[in-house]
């Protein structure tokens, strides 16, 4: 940032000082509150803090005694009067002690102790009038008075650096780098720097996204006097983002993108496009994928398709919460409640409300397909709809949210877990006996036993809810990354059960996991990003399908899960033969020699 503290006027001036004539300095002493006062300061403050009270007490009395008999206030007498005066008196004297006081310690403290923003020209200026003065000059850019130069030679005394500025030179930060800017965006920077002009409004005053950011970047720099050397600006296309997905841009984070495969699911086969910073992830997710290529591929089921949001609503008495449950959940009802609900939108349709009562407050989660978008919008319009008509039905009925976390949006719960949200997905396959040995590296016997004690009743003990798997959340959210999908969502999305049973005749291992509440969408949000919709058109699932609308949401929800059957498939299997420290320590480990890294520093 380029902030730096106001120098103080020396007392003499670089033309005096060479000739060794110092001006004489010139004494300017400040008013205080107690030059016109004949007591000591501390005997007139509290004698005018003793009659302040004192006043006031005698008044406060006076008018509870009035009040009690009734006479008005207005009517003074003699004694009042005087007390009165007395107050006004203590007011105007401890009113003017600590305004001499307050306006004495602001310009005292806007004289020598305030940070202003230079500009370019200041800034050289103070440079090269810091460098004639010599290395004595540092002190005065900090505020310091340097006093005049003695005639005889004596050893020089350093001035006292500031801990700040030993510490900042401890550390040795990384600097910042100044681009070249026009006259027109340093005016702006200065703008934003100086609190003038908000960081958030750059996008609609200057009408350039990419002018925004760049702007914007510098002036954080400034502000906070970081550097943000290795965050990219070019290179990226802040329009798309505008309004929609990332609010206040100042860059862009990169995140390495994988390929796991080819998958073979459903006949099909995929490269799955991974997107992590952990390295063997997407190592062991291809091993996994060879693994059920081999053994002729897996084959996945879609049990169910609804997003669901859950309003709260709130009664005078439980019986009025208990009576618009029965309504809502009443079939009679059910088309009515459609025909609000689907006019939000040509995709959205109602399957289902489920009704739930604490007390007076009743929790509504309604369920409804949605097309090729993950839906959480659509939804929520829909049941804003709905509640309009409620509301009309029953006018006592207080709206207290839109969502009552009954739904559940981005935490665990076990009514996802239960009864889905999202896509519902079971994906299996048979693995082969040889491919279990040449390819992974294990048994299946051990696989079946370490499924047990881990997956199932290890998580048990861990009192675990929906994580009876090894690591579908590293699928999960690598695949989200990639596709533009919510990483928040990683959360439900990534509960899932696996399963391993050993078949025909035990030689070949059957494996399965089930994902109950899948949340993915092929439209909206962070999927019309250019990397990101080059991951989906790399999956085949990229937009809406005019055809079938939903049907692309629908696959790369099984893609998900067929991805973490590969998974779970290659991290048991490297657990189980003792693979896995192994195989992190030689893809999950910095290839830079940590030795000449320390001995070079």
């Amino acid at each position: 940032m380029d902030v730096r503290r106001r120098p103080v006027k020396p007392l003499y001036t670089s033309k005096d000082a060479s000739a060794g004539e110092p001006l004489k300095q010139q004494e300017v002493s400040s008013p205080k509150a107690s030059d016109a006062l004949p007591l000591p300061l501390y005997l007139t403050n509290g004698l005018f803090f003793t009659m302040f009270f004192s006043v006031m007490y005698f008044l406060l009395v006076r008018w509870r005694e009035k009040i009690r008999n009734s006479i008005p206030l207005h009517v003074v007498t003699l004694s009042e009067l005087l007390a009165m005066v007395s107050l006004i008196a203590s007011v105007i004297y401890l009113l003017g002690f600590f305004g001499i006081g307050f306006v004495q310690s602001f310009v005292s403290r806007s004289n020598s102790d305030s940070w202003d923003i230079e500009d370019e020209n200041a800034e050289q200026l103070i440079i090269e009038e810091d460098s004639r003065r010599g290395p004595c000059a540092a002190a005065t850019t900090l505020g310091c008075v340097v006093p005049p130069p003695p005639v005889r030679k004596i050893a020089p005394m350093v001035p006292q650096q500031p801990a700040k500025v030993a510490l900042s030179q401890t550390e040795k930060p990384a600097p910042i780098i100044m681009p070249a800017l026009s006259e027109d965006d340093e005016e702006i920077i200065q703008s934003v720097v100086q609190g003038k002009t908000p960081s958030y409004s750059l996008e609609s005053k200057l009408g350039d996204c990419m002018r925004a950011a760049s702007i914007r970047k510098e002036a954080l720099q400034r502000i906070t006097g970081k550097s943000l050397e290795g965050l990219p600006l070019e290179g990226f296309d802040y329009e798309s983002i505008l309004g929609q997905c990332c609010e206040m841009p100042v860059g862009y984070v990169q995140i390495p993108v994988g390929i796991a495969g080819p998958l073979l699911l459903d006949g099909r086969e995929y490269s799955v496009p991974m997107a992590t910073t952990e390295g063997c992830l997407v190592a062991s997710t291809n091993r996994g994928c060879k693994a059920i290529f081999v053994s002729g591929g897996a084959d996945s089921v879609l049990l169910r398709d609804g997003m669901t949001r859950a309003p709260v609503v709130r009664f005078s008495t439980a019986k009025r919460a208990a009576e618009l449950k029965f309504f809502v959940e009443d079939p009679l009802n059910f088309e009515t409640l459609s025909l609000m609900f689907n006019k939000s939108s040509r995709f959205a349709r109602l399957q289902g409300i489920q009704c739930a009562i604490a007390g007076k407050n009743l929790y509504m989660r309604f369920s409804c397909s949605t097309g090729d978008a993950m839906g959480m919008n659509m939804v929520s319009k829909g049941v804003q709809n709905v509640l309009d008509y409620l509301q009309s039905e029953y006018p006592d009925m207080d709206v207290i949210g839109i969502s009552g976390n009954f739904c559940s949006d981005k935490k665990p719960a076990a009514v996802n877990w239960i009864e889905g949200r999202g896509k519902s997905v079971v994906c299996e396959a048979i693995i082969k006996e040889e491919v279990v040995k040449k390819v992974l590296k294990t048994e299946v016997a051990a696989l079946v036993e370490l499924n047990m004690l881990k997956n199932l009743t290890g998580s048990a003990m861990a009192g675990a809810l929906g994580g009876f798997n090894a690591h579908a959340s590293n699928i999960v959210s690598a695949v989200y990354l990639a596709t533009g999908q919510d990483p928040a969502q990683n959360v439900e999305s990534s509960h899932c059960i696996t399963m391993m049973e050993a078949v025909n005749d035990g030689k070949d291992l059957h494996v399965s996991v089930t994902m109950p509440s899948i949340e993915v969408g092929t439209v909206g949000g962070g999927t019309q990003l250019a990397s990101q919709s080059a991951c989906l058109n790399l999956l085949g699932v990229k937009g809406a399908n005019r055809d079938a609308p939903g049907s692309n949401a629908r696959l790369l929800a099984t893609i998900v899960a067929g991805s973490v059957l590969a998974g779970e498939l290659s991290l048991m299997s490297a657990i189980s033969a003792g693979q896995l420290v192994k195989s992190h320590m030689k893809y999950n480990r910095s290839i830079k020699d940590i030795s000449q890294v320390i001995t070079s520093s």
